[in-house]
């Protein structure tokens, strides 16, 4: 098995389908049968898990595992690491942000990397339609805070779109403790902690409708972080 596809998908129902026969042509074009996709609802109060359920029927590499409480996108994610049989395992955000051509620009380009993560802020990269001030701006400002606070140097943390190799996401599934919207500084964290290389990749992005972000849900990630970094415990072996 060449490469996991994690898809995390909190009612979805309007929109998941598409991405998925997107990226399931794409794939079993470019790695025949050498993939496989971990589709996981979470918390769903609407059709996501039976309509994807009904997709993958006779899809022998479409995997889904439906969790029905609250364990948020980060919870998701990690249950695909645990999940994953890939030498390569990675997720994207179940809507049409990133396409599978630019995902399999990560997978052509992680080299001897232990990690690669797409990028909207890099020279290269490209967001379309341009995002509205207010959403650059709290980008903006977020980034800042990330990088005094963690270190991270990178010129986006947040975009859903991110390649780990199989030793590094089965070590990040045993160690990551953020599953809400801080989840993937709560990554990039960790694979700083534990010295993994990890490489920012400019992709085109498309800049969606409804998005499940709410500026309450920015400040409580922004105190969720806060209270991580100062009670950080280092990682496990």
């Amino acid at each position: 098995m060449k490469l996991s596809i994690i898809f995390p998908a909190y009612n979805e129902e309007k929109r998941i389908i598409p991405i998925l026969e997107n990226y399931y042509n794409f794939f079993k074009e470019k790695l025949k049968s050498s993939f496989e996709f971990i589709v996981i609802p979470n918390n769903c109060s609407d059709k996501t898990f039976e309509i994807v359920k009904k997709f993958s029927f006779n899809k022998k590499n479409i995997f889904v595992y439906n969790i029905p409480c609250y364990v948020g996108k980060g919870g998701a994610i990690i249950k695909g690491f645990e999940l994953a049989k890939g030498n390569l395992i990675g997720f994207v955000d179940s809507d049409e942000s990133t396409s599978p051509e630019e995902f399999y620009k990560l997978y052509k380009n992680i080299g001897e990397f232990d990690g690669i993560i797409a990028s909207r802020k890099m020279k290269g990269a490209k967001i379309f339609p341009k995002r509205e001030i207010k959403k650059r701006t709290s980008s903006f400002l977020f980034n800042i805070f990330v990088r005094i606070l963690f270190g991270l140097k990178f010129k986006d943390t947040q975009c859903g779109a991110k390649l780990f190799k199989k030793d590094v996401a089965k070590f990040l599934s045993k160690n990551l403790t953020e599953k809400g919207w801080e989840f993937d500084v709560d990554l990039l964290y960790l694979c700083k902690k534990r010295k993994y290389k990890i490489k920012e990749f400019p992709i085109s992005w498309k800049d969606c409708v409804g998005s499940h972000l709410t500026t309450l849900k920015g400040i409580n990630s922004i105190l969720s972080l806060i209270k991580y970094r100062l009670f950080f415990k280092h990682p496990k072996h």
